[in-house]
C-alpha cells in the first residue's frame, strides 16, 4: 500500500536481504505527490532513491503489448540496474522552494479561474435579457481572485526574504531584461535554487525551447524545432518575457528587428530570445554579478 505501513512492508522486505541501505538503489517512475512520501520515507533511512521519468525508462526498454504492475516492476529494476552509473539521486527539496511551488500553482490556478470568469462576464452581459444578480457574483468572483493573487504573492515574497541566499539570487535574476518575479520563482523552484547541476541547454530542452534537428540521408530533411514539451507554465512567462523585451528593450529589439529583415520566422527570433534570457540568467546567478546594459568587456576577444 502507498502509505507509512506499505512502507514498512517494504523496508523489511529490502532488510531481509542482508544488505546495507547504501548498497541499494530505490528507483520509481515520476508520478508527483503520488510517490512523494515514499521518497522522504526511505530517504530518511539513508536508502539511495532516485526518480526517473516514464518516457526515459519507456524508450529505454524494448516496448511490449503486455503491460500490468509487474512488468512494470520488472522494467524499472532493469533500467536501475542497466543505468545505475547515470542515475541522479532523490533529495528532499527545500522547504521554502517547495512553498513557493505550492503557491506558484495555486497562482496559476486562481488567474485561470479569473480569466474564465471575465469571459463568461462578457457573454452575460452582451445578452439582451440582462441579470444583475449574475453580473454581481461574477464581479465579485473577479475582485477576490484579484485580492488572492495578491496575497499569495505577497507570501511569495515574504519567503524569500527570509532566506539570504534565495533573496539574493532573485534579486540577481531581476536584474535581467524581461525576467519578473514569476519567472525568477519558476527559475528558481525547477533549478532548486540553482544548485542543480543543469546548465542553461539543458533547461532549454526541458523547457521545449530548444530546436533539434531531425536529419536522415537524402530522403528525410526538416528543419529544426522546438518540442514544445515540458512545463507550459515557464514555456508561457519565458515567451511573454520575449514580448517584452522585444518591444522595450533596445538590444533586443534591434536583434528582432535585424532577423525578421533577414526572413526569419518572428516566432522563431522570439524563441531565440527566450533561449537567450535563459542563458544570461544562468550566467548572473553563477558569477554572482547583476546584468550590465551595454556592457563591454575589458579584454575583448579579437577574432582575424
Amino acid at each position: 500500500e502507498n502509505n507509512t505501513d506499505g512502507y514498512s512492508v517494504l523496508e523489511e522486505l529490502l532488510n531481509s536481504l542482508s544488505l546495507k541501505p547504501t548498497e541499494l538503489v530505490l528507483l520509481l517512475e515520476a508520478t508527483g505527490i503520488y510517490g512523494e512520501e515514499l521518497c522522504y520515507y526511505f530517504s530518511a533511512k539513508d536508502y539511495n532513491v532516485s526518480v526517473e521519468a516514464p518516457h526515459k525508462i519507456k524508450n529505454s526498454i524494448k516496448d511490449s503489448p503486455r503491460k500490468n504492475d509487474f512488468l512494470d516492476a520488472e522494467r524499472i529494476a532493469e533500467y536501475a540496474y542497466r543505468f545505475c552509473d547515470q542515475l541522479s539521486l532523490w533529495l528532499p527539496p527545500s522547504e521554502i522552494l517547495d512553498q513557493i511551488k505550492s503557491l506558484l500553482s495555486l497562482r496559476e490556478h486562481i488567474v485561470e479561474q479569473v480569466t474564465a470568469n471575465k469571459s463568461a462576464l462578457k457573454a452575460v452581459q452582451r445578452k439582451h435579457y440582462k441579470n444583475q444578480m449574475v453580473e454581481d457574483i461574477y464581479l465579485e468572483a473577479i475582485n477576490l481572485g484579484g485580492k488572492q493573487v495578491k496575497l499569495i504573492e505577497k507570501q511569495i515574497k515574504g519567503l524569500l526574504n527570509d532566506d539570504d541566499s534565495f533573496r539574493h539570487k532573485v534579486k540577481l535574476l531581476l536584474s535581467v531584461p524581461g525576467v519578473g518575479l514569476l519567472l525568477a520563482c519558476n527559475l528558481m523552484v525547477i533549478t532548486e535554487g540553482f544548485s542543480k547541476a543543469v546548465n542553461y541547454k539543458q533547461l532549454n530542452a526541458y523547457a521545449g525551447i530548444c530546436p533539434f534537428e531531425k536529419q536522415s540521408g537524402s530522403s528525410l530533411y526538416r528543419r529544426p524545432r522546438s518540442k514544445r514539451v515540458g512545463p507550459g507554465k515557464l514555456r508561457k512567462l519565458l515567451y511573454l518575457a520575449s514580448l517584452s523585451v522585444r518591444t522595450h528593450n533596445p538590444e533586443f529589439r534591434r536583434y528582432f528587428l535585424r532577423k525578421t529583415n533577414q526572413g526569419k520566422n518572428s516566432r522563431l527570433v522570439l524563441n531565440n530570445i527566450a533561449n537567450k534570457i535563459i542563458k544570461i540568467s544562468f550566467a548572473v546567478v553563477h558569477n554572482n554579478k547583476p546584468f550590465i546594459d551595454n556592457y563591454n568587456s575589458i579584454n575583448p576577444c579579437i577574432f582575424i
